[in-house]
């Protein structure tokens, strides 16, 4: 999917809404621990729920990982059933990867060569080599961490050199030697609030996946406030607002209420920038 397909899909649904399936096995609602693949089963309900509701779905690599090896079947038989079934949901792996060259090459084969995922997350914090084993899948996307939700952000991405320039704003700069917005988007928190407009000022036409919405605090108000752009340029993930708003039997149906609302607010926002 490349970033008009991914734009056209945010007007044809009037949602930037990503669900995100971070699904544990001690969260989910009890009766489907009878099942013979629990993950996948509430996964699927998940899923099937809320797609006309959402452009991408981002499963957390380390839910899954955490089960071991059935933990990766649940993941695999997820990805498959999106992409078989809701062929316009853009898939994102969780992943946060990076390392020495070859190693990034064997995680860059396993997401876009063995499981054909439309993107995946990727760590900076070693440089271009680790970065652009990933950039070498035609159609493949990166998503590049630059600005996190969480309290420990500060520790190291807001550091500032002799020339003030924060440490989130050179891995936005030097990044773009290696990619331009048509392959590699980044991530940034939904609690950064203003720091939007600086981030935009470094790059104004890339995708941003924003995490950090309802749970975590952030307002989605003001991410597109002073995010957004003339193709919407926001991917907003929700993830435990979304998917465990409901521990009962009825749990799919909740989570669809829950999604309308934020399809219903995110309506509203591309009313302000973007014919829809």
């Amino acid at each position: 999917m490349n970033k008009q397909q991914l734009f056209e899909n945010i007007k044809c649904k009037k949602s930037f809404l990503c669900v995100g399936l971070d699904t544990g096995i001690k969260k989910i609602p009890g009766h489907l621990l009878k099942k013979e693949d629990p993950i996948f089963a509430f996964n699927k309900a998940i899923i099937d729920a809320t797609a006309d509701l959402c452009i991408a779905y981002k499963p957390n690599l380390a839910f899954y990982e955490s089960m071991g090896v059935k933990g990766w079947i649940a993941f695999e038989k997820t990805v498959n059933y999106i992409k078989q079934n809701y062929p316009d949901q853009f898939i994102i792996a969780d992943a946060k990867r990076g390392d020495i060259g070859n190693t990034s090459a064997m995680y860059a084969r396993t997401f876009f060569e063995e499981l054909d995922i439309d993107s995946v997350t990727v760590a900076p914090y070693m440089g271009e080599d680790s970065v652009t084993p990933f950039l070498t899948y035609k159609g493949k996307w990166v998503i590049l961490l630059a600005l996190t939700s969480n309290k420990g952000s500060h520790d190291f991405q807001m550091m500032i050199d002799d020339n003030g320039e924060r440490l989130f704003e050179k891995v936005l700069r030097k990044s773009q030697q290696w990619a331009g917005d048509e392959q590699m988007m980044y991530v940034v928190g939904a609690t950064q609030g203003r720091a939007f407009e600086d981030i935009r000022k470094i790059v104004p036409e890339h995708f941003l996946l924003v995490p950090g919405v309802g749970a975590q605090g952030g307002s989605l108000e003001e991410v597109c406030k002073y995010g957004m752009n003339k193709t919407c340029g926001l991917i907003v993930n929700s993830s435990r607002g979304i998917i465990y708003v409901d521990k009962t039997e009825k749990f799919a149906e909740a989570a669809r209420k829950a999604a309308q609302e934020v399809q219903g607010q995110m309506a509203e926002e591309l009313k302000k920038v973007i014919n829809v």
